[in-house]
């Protein structure tokens, strides 16, 4: 990831009117500094999109809420904190408008949020994911490594469990009723034989 430090207040505006010719470009905001985030690779794509399937038909059928992808919102404006995560579910009760509004960034704190994790994700750059959305007020935080098929699932920024690929991913408190087989998650990513 490279950084770009704004000079004023107004800079990270100026750098977003840059991105409007090109949309594969990015970004997040930590501490009013501009970092651009690599785009998921196809394996990490499809995977997010999957999960974000699952979720929605979830989320549609109990009328709870939205599920997005690579959403930017704003976790904390004091400190000028901006994440993306890969998937993220936003409950109804959270909305702080009637409607989602047209805005670089959701000024809302999604109750999940979902990383999948790239090769090249640092342990420092997912520890102060795991910090950062904890902090704002994420409820449950998910990280998929697709190499392994493994989840960890986080209920705080100190409590956690991993799922092997063998397990139920569910949605605990956040999304209760939900539950997804991390293999039927993965399945989807194979092409069926015959086909």
């Amino acid at each position: 990831m490279s950084t770009v430090t704004p000079q004023s207040p107004l800079a990270e505006e100026e750098y977003v009117k840059t991105l409007t010719s090109d949309t594969a470009n990015l970004y997040e905001v930590i501490d009013g500094i501009v970092v651009e985030k690599k785009s998921m690779g196809a394996l990490e794509t499809a995977l997010a999109t999957e999960l974000a399937f699952f979720l929605q038909l979830f989320v549609r059928e109990n009328k709870i809420g939205l599920v997005v992808t690579e959403m930017l919102f704003t976790l904390d404006e004091n400190h000028r904190l901006r994440r993306r995560p890969d998937t993220a579910f936003v409950s109804y009760a959270r909305w702080p408008e009637a409607s989602v509004p047209h805005a670089e960034s959701w000024n809302v704190v999604p109750d999940l949020a979902v990383e999948v994790v790239s090769p090249s994700n640092t342990a420092e750059e997912i520890d102060a994911k795991i910090v950062d959305y904890f902090a704002a007020g994420v409820k449950l935080l998910w990280f998929i490594f697709p190499d392994t098929g493994r989840v960890h699932v986080y209920t705080s920024a100190n409590e956690s469990r991993i799922l092997e690929r063998s397990e139920t991913l569910t949605g605990g408190e956040v999304l209760q009723g939900f539950e997804l087989p991390i293999e039927k998650l993965f399945a989807g990513l194979t092409k069926p034989q015959g086909s």
